[in-house]
C-alpha cells in the first residue's frame, strides 16, 4: 500500500509540472506583448516612452531568454511564489486567495449536486421494473451532457429569477444566490455520472457474484446497493475525479453569466489581457484541484477493491520477457 501511494504522489507531481509547463508555452506563443497593453500603449507603441517599456520588461523578466524565463518562474513557483499580476499589480497569490472562496463554494456545491443527482439517477433507472420509466430516465445523461452550459444558465435564470423571482440573478448572494450556478455547474457533471454508473451497474446485476446472492435469498435492494453498487462505482469515481478540474473550468462560463465573483472570471480577464504571472497562477491552482482530487479517487479505490493494490504489486514483481 506505501508503494501505490508514493507511486501515486509521483504522478501527481509529473502532471503539476507538465501542466505548468504547457502553459507557459502556450501563452509564451501567444500573439501581442502584455507589457504594452500593461503601459496604455493600445495600437501606437510610438505614444509610450521606450524605456518606460523596457522597465517594465526588466520588471517582470520579459528580457530574459524563453528558457531563462522558464526556469526563473518555475523555480519561484515551487515555493509558492508566481510574483505579480501585470494587469493589477497586485501579488498573484493574494488575487487567487481573494477569489478562491466564491469558486471553491460553487464547485464544490456542483459536484455535491452532480453525485447526488447522477448516482441516485442511474440507481434509480437501473432498479425499476418498468420499462417506460428506465428508458425515460436513461435518455436524461445524454440530453445534460449536449445541452450548452451557457444556455442552461440563461434558461435557469429567465425561469426562476426572472419569472417566479425564486433566486436572484445575479451576484453572490449567500445560499440563495449559489442555487442555480450550482445547479448549472452541475447538470453536465451529473449527466456524465449517470451515464457511467448506468452502463456499470447493468454489466455489475449480470455477473455470477449477483446471482449468488440472489440464491442465497438476499433482496433487490440489498443486491443493488450492496453488492452491485460497490463495484459499478469504481467507473463513477474515476469520472469524478477527473469532472474536478473540469468544474474550475466550467466555471468561467458560470461566473460569467451569473456576475459572480470568483476565479473564473479573474481568468477570463486575465487571459485578455495576456497577463502570463495570473494566467499560470490559475492554470496551476485548477491543476492542483484536479491532482487532488485523482489523487483521493486513487486512494479510495483500495478500500473499494483491495485487488488493485495486490494487481498494482503483481504487476511490479513480474520482469519482461
Amino acid at each position: 500500500m506505501r508503494l501505490y501511494v508514493v507511486k501515486r504522489v509521483a504522478q501527481a507531481i509529473g502532471v503539476l509540472w507538465a501542466a505548468y509547463t504547457v502553459a507557459f508555452l502556450v501563452l509564451d506563443f501567444l500573439p501581442g506583448d502584455p507589457v504594452s497593453a500593461m503601459a496604455g500603449a493600445g495600437a501606437d507603441t510610438g505614444q509610450v516612452d521606450p524605456a518606460q517599456l523596457a522597465a517594465l520588461r526588466h520588471q517582470y523578466g520579459f528580457d530574459k531568454p524563453v528558457l531563462a524565463q522558464y526556469a526563473d518562474y518555475l523555480g519561484r513557483a515551487v515555493r509558492g511564489d508566481f510574483g505579480d499580476s501585470i494587469s493589477t499589480g497586485r501579488s498573484v497569490t493574494s488575487t487567487l486567495a481573494e477569489a478562491l472562496p466564491g469558486t471553491l463554494q460553487l464547485t464544490g456545491a456542483a459536484l455535491l449536486l452532480a453525485v447526488l443527482g447522477g448516482g441516485g439517477l442511474a440507481v434509480l433507472a437501473t432498479y425499476t421494473t418498468r420499462r417506460w420509466l428506465r428508458q425515460l430516465l436513461l435518455s436524461l445523461p445524454p440530453l445534460g451532457v449536449s445541452v450548452p452550459t451557457f444556455w442552461v444558465g440563461l434558461l435557469l435564470v429567465e425561469l426562476f429569477s426572472f419569472r417566479l423571482r425564486l433566486f436572484p440573478a445575479f451576484g453572490n448572494d449567500g445560499l440563495r444566490g449559489l442555487v442555480l450556478p450550482a445547479v448549472t455547474l452541475a447538470i453536465p457533471t451529473g449527466a456524465l455520472v449517470a451515464q457511467v454508473l448506468s452502463k456499470s451497474l447493468f454489466t455489475a446485476l449480470d455477473q455470477a457474484y449477483v446471482e449468488t446472492a440472489r440464491a442465497k435469498g438476499a433482496g433487490r435492494l440489498r443486491i443493488h446497493l450492496r453488492h452491485a453498487l460497490r463495484n459499478a462505482s469504481l467507473p463513477a469515481l474515476t469520472v469524478v475525479g477527473l469532472l474536478a478540474g473540469q468544474l474550475i473550468a466550467g466555471s468561467v462560463v458560470v461566473e460569467t453569466v451569473f456576475s459572480r465573483d470568483g476565479l473564473g472570471r479573474v481568468t477570463a480577464a486575465a487571459v485578455t489581457v495576456q497577463d502570463i504571472p495570473l494566467v499560470q497562477g490559475v492554470v496551476v491552482f485548477g491543476a492542483v484541484i484536479f491532482v487532488a482530487a485523482n489523487l483521493i479517487v486513487d486512494l479510495v479505490y483500495p478500500l473499494l477493491d483491495p485487488r488493485i493494490v495486490v494487481a498494482s504489486s503483481r504487476n511490479r514483481k513480474v520482469s519482461p520477457a
